[in-house]
């Protein structure tokens, strides 16, 4: 039989070993843990002679206590050293933390993330907070005009269901950057997006091959295969909560099937970055903050 003594020791460790826990997932990973995550891959749909490395950053949602102005230069930092050849970011760029100890206008992190460097240049697409809130927290909804624009007059471009043609070691290849598919919403509810799969595609000339860069990454069952080569989404957060390989809650129509990593459909891939900031409420368990790097083609075997 268990004595009082020994129950009571044991209530005691449950207690620390919760508070240990949940200050592991409030204080250490979300601010203190940042990664480098690789893939390599070789779609059907890609040159196996066009090698080409894409460092892809996605979810900063800046701002406080975990996302702040230093921090996010040291990821801009981190991100310059991988050189890569080409840079995408993949949205959310604002705080939409419940708790937030300093919120940031987009004049004040864009900058930081105009010293991302890379010889063929930085893209970026926004995020359904991006849309949902106005470029600093507690700023009325601007539908992303104000972020959009601190980014472009940071040098980096904003792709909304555009498409850019690059010249790449005598090759081509296309970047295609889908409008957000939870853009608009009323009441709190999601009632549509701006993404425009189709029309973005059917803008490209020729048949070299897509990356294609989506916020959410629900549209990549979508996708023609193997039109698209590789398509590029975060907006999960990897599950933002995730033990054993599990996720409780993750925003996506198709569950945990498009939660984390590396998904292959077919002759489809598709690469879904845990992200880097918190959404909601700022914990991080299983998944640290990560900026990932890619190795296509050639460079994939390196």
């Amino acid at each position: 039989m268990l004595s009082r003594r020994g129950v009571l020791k044991g209530l005691a460790g449950l207690v620390l070993g919760a508070t240990g826990f949940a200050s592991y997932a409030f204080a250490i990973e979300p601010r203190w843990r940042l990664v480098v995550t690789d893939y390599g891959v070789s779609p059907t749909g890609w040159p196996a002679d066009l090698p080409l490395t894409i460092a892809f950053v996605s979810d900063i949602h800046a701002g406080e206590p975990h996302m702040s102005l230093a921090r996010i230069a040291d990821i801009v930092e981190r991100t310059n050293a991988l050189g890569a050849d080409l840079v995408l970011l993949g949205g959310d760029f604002v705080s939409s933390q419940r708790i937030v100890l300093q919120g940031y206008h987009a004049r004040e992190w864009a900058p930081l993330l105009g010293r991302l460097k890379a010889p063929l240049g930085v893209y970026a697409v926004l995020g359904n907070h991006d849309w949902w809130h106005g470029p600093a927290p507690r700023l009325p909804a601007d539908g992303g005009r104000g972020i959009r624009d601190a980014l472009v007059a940071a040098s980096i471009p904003v792709l909304e269901n555009d498409v850019v043609a690059f010249s790449h070691r005598g090759r081509r290849f296309w970047l295609a950057g889908l409008g957000d598919q939870l853009a608009h919403r009323r009441n709190g509810l999601v009632v549509g997006g701006v993404d425009d799969l189709a029309g973005t595609l059917a803008q490209i000339t020729d048949d070299a091959p897509v990356i294609l860069l989506a916020h959410e990454p629900d549209i990549f069952l979508d996708e023609p295969a193997p039109r698209v080569s590789l398509t590029l989404s975060g907006h999960t957060h990897g599950g933002q909560i995730r033990l054993f390989g599990y996720s409780p809650v993750v925003p996506s129509n198709y569950g945990k099937r498009l939660a984390y990593g590396h998904i292959v459909d077919g002759n489809r891939h598709l690469i879904v970055s845990g992200g880097l900031g918190t959404s909601i409420f700022p914990v991080r368990i299983g998944v640290p903050p990560e900026i990932v790097r890619i190795r296509l083609g050639g460079a994939a075997a390196t």
